[in-house]
């Protein structure tokens, strides 16, 4: 029994080691399970970020390549334009030395002209960048030149048949009377599209020549003279080939209106042939003379007047035909527009006379452009001719 009894907590003593043996155990696998779980987050953590590192240093270097890469295009081209830049000035230089100034100028003109025939909005975007004029867009074409003088021709015969200028006038369609005069006549007809009115002026004189009235109009500065509301009046440019001529105008308008200016490009004919002289302006853009605040720029402007000599261009009488209209930039009602033009033109033909007269007289020296005037290309077409063939050249251009 003792035996016995004293076994029992020998026995609950073994088993009690081995649960406290199989707790320790347990708490063990426990730990070394939590450690090896949080081991393996850090490890995925640190390579992770390993990773990102080493993407934000390759991320960097791509950088630095392509802005080495860059700088090396950069330096590339700076070395190709300064060398290019150095041979155009090189072949400026030489052709300076072996042409005149004028045979450069045609040089440049006919390089500007074969841009414009290959490459034409490229030719032109070129040209507004550079600021250089486009002549071979913005002259007047010897077609212009024509249809002036056919409208001339076309009143004339009109006129030849007993019709009254009047009358004549009214066979192109719109036109109305608005003035009548000893010397002109004046009507009008509304252009499409706009509030403004075209204008046209037929006259003769008797007392002064076709010669001294055509260069009264072309010489600018005596104009400052005669015209005391003009503010500048100069030559700006000039095409060589055709003589036509760009002209800067500031001109004083009647209170409280502000000066104006125009920008137009003008060409004269004098042809021996048919014993007329012929002179169109209109309005254009010049890259010399941008707009300012001191002036109001008129950008739509035009004017064409053909010149008939009674009997020679030295000798008194002639008639002309004036079509004019503009646009003044005002805001003033049509009406008002209307009367400043109609009332206007009159005072300028009047005072244009008078100023011939003056130059006739020889008080006043005028630059005689006719004397100046070249000849062009042969075969021009004849006016009022019966038959379509072409003749020797008599016209002589400026």
């Amino acid at each position: 029994m003792l035996s016995s009894v004293q076994h029992r907590p020998v026995c609950n003593m073994g088993a009690r080691a081995v649960r406290l043996q199989s707790f320790s155990t347990f708490n063990q696998c426990g730990a070394v399970s939590s450690k090896s779980w949080l081991g393996e987050r850090v490890g995925l953590l640190l390579s992770w970020l390993q990773k990102a590192g080493r993407g934000t240093n390759k991320l960097a270097s791509e950088k630095k390549k392509k802005e080495r890469l860059w700088s090396l295009f950069a330096s590339h081209c700076s070395f190709v334009t300064g060398q290019r830049l150095r041979r155009a000035f090189q072949i400026g230089e030489l052709y300076s030395n072996l042409y005149s100034e004028r045979s450069r100028w045609t040089l440049v003109g006919s390089i500007w002209r074969r841009l414009q025939s290959k490459h034409a909005p490229t030719g032109k975007l070129m040209a507004a960048l550079a600021g250089v004029f486009m002549w071979e867009d913005e002259k007047i074409r010897d077609d212009e030149l024509r249809r002036c003088a056919w409208e001339l021709q076309a009143l004339e015969e009109v006129r030849s048949q007993n019709v009254t200028p009047k009358t004549a006038v009214h066979v192109d369609s719109g036109w109305e009377v608005v003035m009548e005069k000893k010397n002109f006549r004046v009507w009008r007809r509304p252009i499409e599209g706009s509030h403004l009115f075209e204008y046209r002026v037929f006259g003769s004189y008797t007392d002064v020549t076709p010669r001294q009235f055509f260069n009264v109009q072309l010489d600018t500065e005596y104009r400052k003279k005669w015209d005391a509301l003009v503010i500048k009046l100069e030559v700006v440019d000039r095409d060589v080939n055709t003589g036509t001529e760009v002209v800067h105008w500031a001109t004083h308008f009647p209170y409280p209106m502000y000066s104006r200016d125009y920008v137009y490009v003008r060409r004269y004919q004098v042809d021996m042939e048919n014993n007329l002289m012929i002179l169109v302006s209109r309005a254009v853009k010049h890259p010399s003379v941008p707009e300012t605040q001191e002036f109001v720029r008129v950008h739509s402007y035009q004017s064409k007047m053909v010149i008939r000599p009674h009997r020679s261009f030295d000798e008194n009488g002639f008639d002309y035909l004036l079509t004019y209209s503009d646009d003044p930039q005002t805001v003033f009602p049509r009406y008002c527009v209307s009367w400043m033009v109609s009332s206007g033109m009159p005072d300028f033909l009047e005072k244009l006379h008078t100023a011939a007269l003056r130059a006739k007289n020889m008080d006043f020296g005028v630059h005689d452009y006719v004397s100046i005037a070249k000849p062009t290309q042969p075969t021009q077409e004849r006016l009022g001719a019966d038959s379509a063939h072409t003749r020797g050249s008599s016209q002589i251009y400026a």
